[in-house]
């Protein structure tokens, strides 16, 4: 398997040039070269898989066996779900009034990141050792990308994690995750911006080429294809798990809900539909509606400034992965996919084309969700059934509950949950209710804490560029290649 850029000027490369790459040479992200379908038969011998098996299946479509091995992938995914809460790695809850909920927060940090940074983070592990190299990692977060990067890789010799936070946007609880984690490779950067703000001197240092190069620099944000890969799985898992039978010919359609911000979970999902699984995808959101106004009118353009939410983590203004998703929309047209984003990004405005626009919205449907529908949604379900929701997983119930007070659908549904109520005690007390939060989240308040403040008058770019360099300097470089594995 070979992979491209969305912007089709890039040379292409395999998964381990798409795994160490931040974006395209030529701004785009890739994408592999070709998206595999599978057949019937294949549906039904995978409906009996588990949660990790459908990964290992999925990666290995994705993953040439001269990269890795079929046997030492398979080592490689089981490590990285060795830390893992639930004894299936994620867990549907089935809930009240045809209500499915699919936990995929039961990793270390409580969110739904830590399922595809875990395997991304063995995967890098696996090639560093055997090529002897050092990277360096840069992360901007919303919320929980931060801290799932930073337990994909804390500790380890080869890797250096620099994050970038939005000071305050982020709960205190997402904050702390972050902050706490005193390792010499660990470097959190706390800035007075919002979470598109932060992405820009992370896109800068990229774009500097000679720089990029010589520190190793690479992205575990949504931008890397690894992360996508991973995460179709949770879309076969949430279709086998509701569907009412692996019988019926053709097989029956499941409706999955999406709390999406930068759209990475949304690709991940439109993927598996075109590999053939039989889902209808919608795209659920908060204030920050810019992929709701695309999906509806084909307004693919900002509306004033970031609005703080309930569900932090998808305050986004500028989802970048619904590039990938407009690539494959657009019948991987790269020419037109590079003139469209460039245009975007300029004027932070674009009008989808007529065609595009009708094909985006055969693909998805859309929902927006304010903080009080949140809240709602929140209290209804601890009414119905006695289970805490995040307010990202509550933006997606919301949707149900919708459905359900206006009778529309009777489809099988299932929502994703990508975080747990435990993360965000403030949304459940804003809701009247009680937060359940666990020791070892509790035990947070008591650590040591160590970030850097970026104030919004600092050059932050600088800052970042010189921090790595002093880190890079041949008397504080603490490896080489000639390191032991």
């Amino acid at each position: 398997m070979r992979y491209i850029s969305t912007r089709g000027e890039a040379k292409s490369v395999d998964f381990e040039g798409a795994l160490f790459s931040g974006y395209a040479p030529d701004g785009g992200l890739f994408m592999p070269e070709e998206i595999p379908t599978l057949d019937y038969n294949t549906l039904r011998t995978w409906s009996a898989f588990s949660y990790p098996e459908l990964v290992k299946e999925l990666s290995s479509l994705f993953i040439s066996f001269e990269l890795i091995p079929r046997k030492e992938l398979n080592d490689l995914i089981d490590s990285a779900f060795r830390r893992f809460r639930h004894k299936n790695v994620v867990h549907l809850a089935r809930l009240k009034n045809g209500l499915n909920v699919l936990e995929l927060w039961h990793g270390v940090t409580y969110a739904f990141k830590d399922l595809s940074m875990s395997c991304t983070g063995q995967f890098l592990q696996y090639f560093l050792k055997k090529r002897k190299k050092h990277i360096t990692i840069l992360v901007g977060t919303s919320g929980d990308t931060g801290s799932s990067a930073i337990e994909s890789v804390r500790g380890e010799n080869n890797m250096d994690i620099f994050v970038l936070l939005p000071k305050d946007l982020c709960s205190q609880i997402q904050e702390l995750q972050m902050t706490t984690v005193i390792e010499e490779n660990v470097h959190v950067f706390t800035a007075h911006g919002n979470s598109d703000e932060i992405d820009e001197p992370i896109k800068e240092l990229f774009a500097d080429a000679d720089f990029a190069r010589k520190h190793n620099l690479m992205s575990l944000n949504s931008v890397n294809w690894s992360r996508i890969m991973v995460q179709i799985a949770h879309y076969f898992y949430a279709y086998f798990q509701c569907t009412p039978s692996m019988d019926m010919t053709p097989l029956p359609t499941v409706e999955i809900v999406v709390p999406t911000g930068g759209g990475g979970n949304l690709t991940a999902g439109y993927i598996a539909q075109k590999m053939g699984l039989p889902i209808q995808l919608v795209a659920v959101v908060n204030n920050n509606d810019i992929i709701h106004r695309t999906i509806q009118h084909g307004d693919f353009s900002f509306s004033g400034s970031v609005k703080s939410t309930l569900a932090s983590a998808m305050d986004i203004q500028e989802p970048y992965n619904m590039e990938r998703l407009l690539w494959l929309l657009s019948d991987c047209d790269g020419s037109l996919i590079k003139t469209l984003m460039e245009q975007f990004y300029l004027s932070k405005n674009l009008a989808l084309p007529e065609e595009l626009h009708r094909k985006l919205s055969e693909a998805l449907s859309s929902c927006s969700a304010s903080d009080e529908d949140i809240v709602q949604a929140m209290r209804r379900c601890w009414e119905d059934n006695r289970y805490l929701l995040c307010p990202h997983s509550a933006v997606s119930v919301h949707y149900h509950y919708k459905q359900l007070n206006c009778h529309l659908s009777n489809r099988p549904r299932c929502c994703l949950a990508p975080a747990s109520a435990a993360k965000f005690p403030d949304a459940v007390l804003k809701a009247k209710l009680v937060p359940e939060v666990p020791p070892e989240i509790r035990a947070l308040n008591t650590m040591e804490t160590r970030s850097t403040t970026l104030r919004r008058e600092d050059d932050w770019a600088r800052i970042l560029r010189d921090r790595i360099e002093a880190i890079a300097k041949p008397d504080t470089h603490r490896w080489s290649s000639s390191d032991p594995e």
